[in-house]
């Protein structure tokens, strides 16, 4: 990426499972320098801490009021985000299949979005960020000024993610059927639902490479720092 001016701009990408958010995320946020938020491992947080409190993940109540009394921060390292839930670092934990798949029911709930929501609002309200989920572009940040919407076929999506999540005994079926699931809830739940906002750009990395995705992210944020250039001139 070529040298840009120093506005700091709010980038949302968003997407189901599988399509290679987190990691196109994390990569074009060390190339410009900003904080990468992961709005997932948030979720992943509270589902973690339902799961050592015992809690059902389908009580809103008890869910909304547990994550009122938690402390969830996503630290920016060198190797990485760590995750820390009350002063502990979860970051392994919180990748693991089961914290996972009980993330995905925790994040239907429209009182825990809203929490969240206003959790990541904070985060990135100075701009310097890019930030992936399902509803970052639509919900979060509706105004981000570069918004991505990073989807691949089904099949490719299940290959990927069994590539990379580790297994615990789990059955490359199993996984792939949780995936399907995780999909079937993003997408049809009342609060939020996973669809691409209405004014972001839309792309397919079934057949792309990694490079070749975040070279395609990487031009359309050239495009939003260069547009801005010559209002930045007028208000000088």
């Amino acid at each position: 990426m070529s040298d840009l001016p120093t506005r700091k701009l709010i980038i949302a990408i968003d997407g189901p499972a599988g399509a290679g958010k987190s990691t196109i995320a994390s990569r074009l946020a060390r190339k410009l320098g900003y904080a990468n938020l992961e709005s997932g491992a948030m979720y992943r947080a509270l589902a973690l801490k339902a799961i050592e409190n015992d809690m059902s993940f389908d009580d809103e109540a008890v869910l909304t009021e547990l994550a009122h009394k938690s402390r969830i921060k996503i630290e920016p390292t060198v190797g990485g985000n760590r995750v820390m839930l009350d002063g502990r670092d979860v970051t392994q934990r919180v990748r693991e299949a089961d914290v996972s798949q009980a993330a995905s029911r925790v994040s239907v709930h429209p009182q825990v979005r809203e929490w969240m929501v206003a959790r990541q609002r904070e985060l990135g309200v100075n701009g310097g960020v890019v930030m992936e989920g399902r509803d970052i572009g639509t919900k979060v940040f509706p105004d981000a000024e570069v918004k991505i919407f990073l989807d691949a076929d089904p099949v490719i999506r299940e290959q990927r993610r069994i590539h990379q999540q580790p297994a615990h005994g789990t059955s490359d079926e199993s996984m792939a059927a949780e995936l399907r699931e995780r999909d079937r809830r993003d997408r049809t739940r009342a609060n939020s639902p996973l669809v691409p906002a209405h004014d972001a750009t839309v792309i397919d990395s079934t057949s792309m490479s990694e490079d070749d995705v975040l070279r395609a992210v990487e031009a359309l944020v050239e495009k939003k720092l260069h547009a801005s250039r010559p209002a930045e001139r007028n208000a000088g």
